[in-house]
């Protein structure tokens, strides 16, 4: 009896427990992934996955802003011409033509004798002692003058023009402040936001779309096909970018009611002949996720896509890539998805390709 009544051995004797705050649930991310949002889901190295959204949000604005302003400062090749040249001018080179060559100091002259000779030369250059003494400093204020022009002409070539200020003078102050308040807004509204996919070596980037913005896959079809023409490394942590354009629950009434108007859109009915039938192919992955079946989810896929368009798992025309990230699951759809390394940033920028 007395050994029954001991009490058991303290295990965690030493250790400290850690408690979670009463009725507050456990933290998963700051922007978790949630449905209803459009973006793309990137693959990356595993435990960079910040280093990599950095990576995506950079990228992503600069082709955004390629696309719809056609600006591409950014990817412009560095000549390989020194920019730092040395220029020299007339002007600039040290010649004592008008008083001679340097006469040889045999000793320290005296002060009174420098002083005497300065005045000497200064009366010389008032009263003009030989006219080919005047003809040469002519020519050398000519050739200075020239030289002169010279540099103010390529100054103004370089100078950029000064920007022209348009006021306004019949609105108030407090309107042209409110304008300038707006347009600041307006540039620095973000397009790509950085969601937590909840998977290890994936990440999410929503994109605040617009009516007149490309769609996530004209961006990604985009950035793929400038790295493979370029082969240009990019990205140190990206592997592969698959644009999204429907995400909802995982679940085959889910997946069949929400991604309808997708398949509208890039699979009507109502085209001409010539361009029908599309061949397309379901591309199925899964993460964190074992409570759905493969099939299931392809079927309803294949399903929704009207009878004039065919499957075609070699050489389709368009791929639907579902991507399922715990209870999320994610599709978009992509042309020459196999020709172009699977969208995979990495293999394409490498030299192999």
């Amino acid at each position: 009896m007395a050994a029954e009544n001991k009490p058991a051995p303290n295990i965690n004797k030493g250790k400290k427990r850690k408690f979670l705050p009463y009725g507050k649930p456990v933290r998963k991310g700051l922007y978790p992934l949630r449905p209803g949002v459009q973006g793309f889901f990137i693959t990356c190295d595993g435990g960079r996955e910040r280093q990599a959204s950095n990576e995506a949000l950079n990228l992503l604005e600069s082709f955004y802003e390629e696309l719809v302003h056609g600006s591409s400062a950014k990817f412009t090749t560095i000549s390989s011409e020194p920019v730092n040249k040395i220029i020299k001018f007339k002007d600039t080179d040290s010649s004592s033509d008008e008083d001679g060559p340097p006469a040889e100091n045999n000793g320290a002259q005296e002060p009174e004798e420098k002083s005497k000779k300065s005045i000497e030369n200064v009366n010389e250059k008032k009263e003009g002692v030989s006219p080919q003494r005047e003809d040469n400093h002519v020519g050398k204020y000519a050739e200075e003058t020239d030289c002169t022009l010279a540099k103010r002409q390529c100054l103004e070539n370089v100078a950029p023009a000064p920007e022209t200020v348009v006021v306004t003078k019949n609105k108030p102050i407090d309107e042209l402040i409110e304008d300038e308040l707006s347009e600041l807004d307006n540039k620095n509204v973000r397009h790509f936001v950085s969601l937590d996919s909840g998977c290890n070596g994936c990440i999410f980037i929503e994109m605040h779309k617009k009516l007149v913005d490309p769609s996530p896959s004209a961006i990604a079809h985009h950035m793929i096909s400038y790295a493979a023409s370029t082969k240009k490394h990019m990205s140190r942590f990206i592997l592969r970018v698959v644009p999204v354009e429907v995400t909802c629950y995982a679940s085959e009434e889910e997946v069949s009611k929400s991604i309808k108007p997708l398949i509208e859109h890039y699979f009507p009915v109502d085209t001409p002949l010539k361009l029908l039938p599309l061949y397309f192919a379901v591309l199925y992955e899964a993460r964190s996720n074992t409570g759905i079946e493969r099939m299931t989810i392809i079927n309803a896929v294949a399903k929704s896509v009207p009878q004039p368009h065919k499957v075609d798992l070699k050489t389709p025309d368009k791929t639907i890539i579902v991507q399922i990230a715990k209870t999320i699951c994610m599709v978009g759809v992509v042309e020459r998805y196999k020709e172009l390394s699977k969208y995979n940033l990495r293999q394409l920028s490498s030299p192999q390709q």
